[in-house]
């Protein structure tokens, strides 16, 4: 199940985000930066960050999570209207409060989806990088009689399909975000 990780100063707000997810997602709170680097880790899957906190902005908590090597989806939920600072801040979506509750669904299921989308694509990577490797050694009597060659062809196939699909699902933004942070890695 998805893990969804809720960062707010306003204990009303973060009690209200968790009702609106809870049946879909496995739900994580935090009513600060501080507590919100205590609860992230490598199980998060997405992340609702308000950037305007005490003690630790939502920024910084971003700069942090991306420094510990942590790679969930992020998007800033906040009441600051966003401004050129954003050009550079490693976030997946941002939403200006108040938000709907339809709002907060859909961005989340972005968000998990682009995750998916990301690891198939790492994971068709590299069994494509196997199969190439294979081909240029291996005679193709050798590659036909090989079964782990043949179940290695079939994942691949499968994770083609999947990707695709996945690709489809993806609103033109997450799908340029997605191309983005493969490219850069």
């Amino acid at each position: 199940m998805t893990t969804v990780l809720i960062v707010d100063d306003e204990p009303n707000v973060v009690e209200a985000y968790g009702l609106w997810l809870r049946d879909e997602y496995d739900i994580r709170t935090a009513e600060g930066g501080r507590e919100a680097l205590d609860e992230v880790d490598e199980g998060v899957d997405v992340v609702l960050l308000d950037r305007r906190m005490p003690e630790l902005s939502g920024d910084e908590v971003l700069e942090e999570i991306n420094g510990r090597g942590l790679d969930p989806r992020v998007a800033m939920v906040t009441a600051v209207d966003p401004d050129f600072d954003i050009v550079d801040m490693a976030f997946d979506a941002y939403l200006t409060k108040p938000v709907t509750k339809s709002d907060l669904v859909e961005t989340v299921e972005q968000l998990r989806s682009l995750k998916e989308y990301e690891a198939g694509v790492r994971k068709q990577f590299a069994l494509a990088e196997k199969r190439a490797v294979l081909e240029m050694e291996m005679s193709e009597a050798e590659l036909a009689g090989n079964e782990e060659y043949q179940e290695l062809i079939a994942e691949l196939e499968r994770i083609e399909a999947e990707t695709g699909e996945r690709a489809e699902d993806l609103n033109h933004d997450a799908f340029a975000a997605a191309v983005r942070d493969l490219v850069e890695e």
